[in-house]
């Protein structure tokens, strides 16, 4: 769980540190949370084809069909979000998926938790902290999607036809 936490802090302090070296696309908090949030999807939609993947497999619940299909779909869904989320005119979209996604995802978490299956040898993280992480990154993923509406935040983003300014 930890590198749930650590991979999008340090890839969202490194972009900041970007953007204060004048790596034009980071100087919005906006673009660097997305870019930790794409890093951090990537990272785990890689668990879905390496080892990890019979833990993930067992953490689907015993209620769906063919588990092992659901989480080849969802690795899928998470790379596709974690580009979509980059790409500033669709982020708001690729946003809403993840978020529906995450959504989604949770009973498989709350299984894995009161089954007391591990995942990569280590247990499950407990029902309130996954809540709890899962709630934080859905809202996350909307902030990335949707930030530059709510917060009026600029994306530093430069669209064709933009004119260059010395």
């Amino acid at each position: 769980m930890i590198l749930l936490i650590a991979v999008p802090v340090v890839v969202f302090a490194v972009g900041l540190l970007a953007g204060r070296f004048g790596v034009r696309w980071f100087q919005s908090w906006v673009n660097c949370l997305r870019c930790a949030l794409a890093a951090l999807f990537l990272l785990t939609a890689s668990a879905h084809w390496s080892s990890f993947r019979p833990d993930l497999v067992r953490m689907v619940p015993p209620s769906f069909s063919d588990p092992g299909l659901i989480v080849t779909l969802t690795g899928f869904a998470e790379v596709a979000g974690a580009i979509g989320l980059l790409i500033p005119r669709i982020a708001p979209w690729a946003a809403s998926c993840l978020a529906i996604l995450l959504i989604a995802m949770l009973p498989a978490n709350i299984h894995a938790a009161n089954a007391g299956l591990t995942i990569g040898g280590s247990p499950a993280t407990p029902v309130v902290p996954r809540i709890t992480l899962q709630v934080v990154f859905i809202a996350a993923v909307l902030v990335a999607g949707f930030g530059p509406r709510w917060f009026g935040a600029r994306t530093n983003t430069p669209r064709p036809g933009d004119a260059q300014r010395d």
